[in-house]
Parts: structure tokens; sequence; C-alpha cells
């Protein structure tokens, strides 16, 4: 079975057609935008309807095909590579992590004040494969109803139908991680930053209040480190591939140092505490998600990219949620009841996204100062 397009652009009609085969569920038929390359990994969606270009670099999608559902893709094109602070100003990271890019409806027209390139040139120059003119309605509800699955882009001109890649157990954290110590001098309190996949805006996120940034590699020995409180990155894949970092941070939860986790960070910490985790059907990703501040009626609109979860009853007596997902009910955030201890699923630095959650950052700073 496959599910087609009507294509009527004459501009359109010259790309090469390209086939997204699914492991389980149809193949889908659109035409190659970006590289015309094959690419397999696994397919998820995005629920976003801006950002692209944050999107494609942030860490935590490194491996996957990415199908975004917002239906026009390409309009505002990329902006260019200005840095503050040492830091690319307008991405998450400086490369794509994405495995190949699925939309319904591509732009070969941009335009927007910030734009340098559009959307296909950049996925040309890092050997990224795009597919446009494909029904992402519908290859969602195939993801939601089958969940997460492994893929494959093939050129739509080849008659046999190619083996996608078998889920892998690589440690994709280990990939995306810094390979060296880096310092971001501000003010002089001081936090360690496990980088297992960082957002650029994470680190923005400290040094606008001020605070010194000691970037290290996802498992680095910090606990003979000098600093003031240990923040836990986010990052792409299994949390359980990062033994190294959940033995540090069981050491680390011996001292009462404030302790602040985003994303995966969230999931290191629980598993340091010797709850566990699971992986989610098919994952949340997108700016839209309501999180439920526990103990009171408080709903947060949070961005997300995540697809595993903490398994909210494995939770040690001294721990509690934090936040729960007030779609599936999901755990959010845990934080200890007594010492400075705390993490959430969401990401409250998100760009672009709601800042409904961006408190938390000041939450952690207050705790350092005191």
């Amino acid at each position: 079975m496959s599910v087609k397009t009507n294509i009527d652009n004459k501009k359109e009609k010259r790309a090469d057609k390209a086939i997204l085969v699914l492991e389980k569920g149809p193949k889908f038929e659109g035409y190659f935008f970006g590289k015309n390359i094959e690419a397999s990994g696994e397919v998820v969606f995005n629920t976003g309807m801006v950002g692209y270009p944050e999107t494609l670099t942030d860490p935590s999608y490194r491996g996957q095909i990415l199908v975004l559902t917002q239906p026009l893709i390409g309009n505002y094109g990329i902006p260019g590579n200005d840095k503050e602070d040492g830091i690319l100003k307008y991405f998450e990271s400086n490369d794509i992590h994405i495995q190949g890019l699925i939309v319904s409806d591509y732009s070969f027209e941009y335009s927007h004040w910030n734009a340098l390139k559009s959307l296909d040139t950049w996925l040309k120059e890092n050997n990224i494969p795009g597919i446009y003119g494909i029904d992402t309605r519908e290859l969602t509800k195939v993801l939601r109803k089958q969940g997460s699955m492994s893929g494959y882009i093939q050129n739509g001109n080849t008659k046999k139908i190619k083996r996608w890649e078998t889920k892998s157990d690589k440690n994709l954290v280990a990939e995306v991680s810094t390979k060296e110590k880096i310092i971001y001098k501000k003010g002089p309190k001081r936090i360690l930053l496990v980088d297992c996949g960082v957002k650029n805006n994470i680190i923005r996120s400290f040094l606008k209040r001020d605070i010194t940034v000691i970037q290290v590699p996802w498992d680095y020995d910090f606990t003979q480190e000098e600093y003031d409180g240990l923040f836990i990155s986010n990052g792409p894949g299994d949390p359980k591939q990062c033994k190294k970092t959940i033995e540090h941070i069981k050491t680390a939860l011996t001292q009462d140092k404030p302790i602040f986790g985003i994303c995966l960070g969230n999931q290191l910490l629980a598993l340091a505490t010797g709850a566990d985790t699971y992986k989610l059907k098919y994952g949340h990703r997108g700016q839209n998600q309501p999180c439920v501040l526990v103990g009171t009626k408080r709903c947060l609109i949070t961005s997300q990219n995540h697809g595993f979860a903490v398994r909210e009853k494995t939770l040690p007596n001294n721990w509690e949620s934090f936040f729960i997902n007030d779609n599936d009910k999901t755990n959010e955030g845990i934080r200890h009841k007594n010492k400075p201890f705390f993490s959430v699923q969401f990401h409250p630095e998100a760009t672009p996204g709601p800042v409904d959650t961006d408190f938390l950052f000041d939450d952690f700073v207050n705790l350092l100062k005191k």
C-alpha cells in the first residue's frame, strides 16, 4: 500500500521522486528536496508551527527522520551564523542532527529579514535528504497508532524496497556531547553543565543571568570539580545508555549543592535516585504540551522533545512528581522533598516556543545564591 499526492506546480514536477518506507504500515510517496540521498532512522513527528532551524539543530533529534506536521515549511528560509557569547545565535547547535526531513508542502520561495539561504540549500550543504508532497496528517496518524518506528528514505525510481536500519543500541549521547571542557565566564556563581546534547539556548539562559558555565562531556567525572550547582542537559536516545553519568549524579546526590535537569537530564536524575524509565509509544515533540504543577491547578504550556519518560511509581519516598502532562498524565518532572534537587521533562528555555516555565532558571539561580 502507498499513499500518493497530487503535485501540480511545474517546478515541483521536475523534482526526483522519493519514497518513505516504514517498518510497519504503508509507504509514502513524494519528491526530494535537500540532498537526493537515501537515509534511515527512527521516524517521529513534531507538532510545532515554527522553528525548523532550531528544531533541526536540536541534538535530541540525533538519528531520527523528522516529520513536521505544520503544512507549509521553508517560507522564512534559514538565518546566518551570527554569534553571541561565542554561541550560534539562531541555532541550537553547530550541526543538523536529523537523518531526514518529511513535510507536506515545501515553499520554494522564502522571505524574511534575517534569511540568508533556503531550507533546501541548507539541507544540501549538510547532506540531509528531505521529502515534500507527503500527506503528513495521514503519516502522523500511522505513527500515533503504531508508535515510533524505523523508516527508510529512498529514490522513487528504485523498484526494490531496501531494508531499513533496525533500531540501534548505540550511545547517541556520546555522539553529540562536547569532547572537552568549555568555560563561559560570567559572574561569580559557577554551574557545572553535564553536556548530553545541550541546546545552545540553555547555555544562553544561564549566561544572561550572569552565571559562569563549565560545560563538560557526558561521561566526565565532575565529582572532584569546584562548582556551586549541577545542571544535567537534554540529549538523544535511551537514558540507560549513560551509565557513567548516572554514577556521577549518584555521588552528587550525597551533597547539598543544587541540581537542575532538563529533558534527558530529568530521566538521568530519576535513574540516579533508583527510579525507572521507559520508552513512550510515540513521544512528545512540539511546542504546545500542557503540564500541571503538582499540588496546584496551574497549567503551563511547554515545548518538548523526548521519547522516554520517568516511571512515576518507582520514585523513592523522599522524591515526588513536580509536573504532570495533562494530556496523557505522564511524568514531566521530579523534585526532592527536602534538598535543592529538581528536574523537568520539558524545555523551559524553548526557542521557539512558550516561555511559561522560564522562571525555573530563576529558581535554580536563587538556590545557587542561597
